[in-house]
């Protein structure tokens, strides 16, 4: 890989004649195109309109604002003439039919974030291809686990407008040249460390979480005293890609657990366009994914809004997290013999 060299290079350089490489190249290609002109429009800020006015709800429930919809239209027009089957967005609630035949498929989170709009805080765009038909006998050709992805990115539109990638051998970044207006990879491969003082989550909804999230973070709360022996920093940015970008780039763990709140009880994210490709990007950058008790991947769908509870990460931090799972009890048994008490300890 030369260092600085255009995405629509590096991917020409992946393909072959004689399997799906073209058609992954051609619709990541596709989808970086249509970010290009999303960053355009985001960089305007409100010249470009109210971007974060509410246009109503998502199949789900989410609230959708205006760039939201402006996004999908925007990627949807680019994928049309890309050899992609079938769309699945966040702002779609069907699956869109696209060309028969053709050998990929994509699921899409058009804007991630778009909370955030008004606040002027980094926002993104996520995606996954894979192979348009599924082997696991399900109705829907979508709903396929992620171990089936060809290719995952995400685009995070902040300082720097950059991609992140993988096409299934490492994770690497390009970052907008707004002068040439193309991707110009800027760093070949990422590694993850694997350890980590640094945590994020919603600690608002501490009193809805499960013991075993609670005992974690306690125990992260309670520092040098504690358990861990090591002081840990706090982030939260309720931005799924800048969230995903900071431990790309230093390490850290990422919880969004499932907790009592109604509407909760099996997480927030949508696994299909925002947890497999999320996922497959850190594993392939050296860390992990996990529900707490499940790697991530292997999670079998059924709906395209499907929604799962997500921890990722430093690879070791995610194994301590499996084990505070393992170990519902843990915590309660530690608390007999320890007496500093922590933040969350009832």
């Amino acid at each position: 890989m030369q260092l600085y060299e255009t995405l629509e290079t590096y991917l020409s350089k992946t393909t072959s004649a004689t399997d799906v490489s073209q058609a992954v190249a051609d619709t990541v290609f596709a989808i970086a195109s249509a970010t290009i002109e999303i960053s355009t429009i985001i960089a305007r800020g409100r010249l470009a309109g109210d971007l974060g006015a509410s246009r109503g709800d998502t199949a789900d429930g989410d609230v959708q604002k205006a760039l939201d919809l402006v996004a999908n239209d925007i990627v949807i027009a680019a994928l049309h003439d890309a050899p992609v089957a079938w769309i699945v967005s966040e702002e779609l609630q069907e699956t869109l039919q696209g060309t028969v035949g053709a050998p990929l498929g994509v699921a899409i989170d058009p804007l991630d974030g778009s909370s955030n709009i008004d606040t002027n805080t980094s926002v993104g765009s996520i995606f996954s291809v894979l192979p348009a038909q599924s082997n696991t006998g399900a109705g829907d050709p979508a709903l396929q686990p992620g171990t089936h992805q060809l290719a995952a990115g995400y685009v995070i539109y902040g300082p720097q407008t950059a991609l992140v990638l993988t096409l299934g051998d490492g994770t690497m970044m390009f970052t907008l040249d707004p002068e040439l207006g193309a991707f110009r990879l800027a760093e070949p491969v990422i590694h993850i460390p694997e350890t980590t003082r640094e945590f994020a989550i919603n600690a608002s909804n501490f009193r809805h979480w499960d013991g075993p999230i609670r005992a974690y973070v306690d125990d992260c709360l309670n520092g040098e005293e504690g358990f861990r022996d090591s002081n840990y920093n706090m982030r939260w940015l309720a931005s799924l890609v800048a969230e995903c970008h900071r431990i790309l780039s230093r390490g850290g763990i990422f919880l969004y657990p499932s907790d009592a709140r109604k509407g909760y009880s099996a997480g927030r994210l949508r696994l299909l366009y925002e947890v497999n490709p999320i996922a497959f990007i850190v594993e392939q950058a050296g860390g992990a994914g996990t529900t707490g008790t499940k790697r991530l991947l292997e999670i079998e769908p059924v709906g395209i809004h499907e929604r799962t509870p997500m921890i990722f990460g430093s690879r070791n931090e995610i194994a301590r997290v499996e084990r505070y799972f393992e170990q519902t009890r843990m915590h309660a048994e530690r608390s007999q013999l320890f007496n500093k008490r922590g933040l969350f300890r009832a």
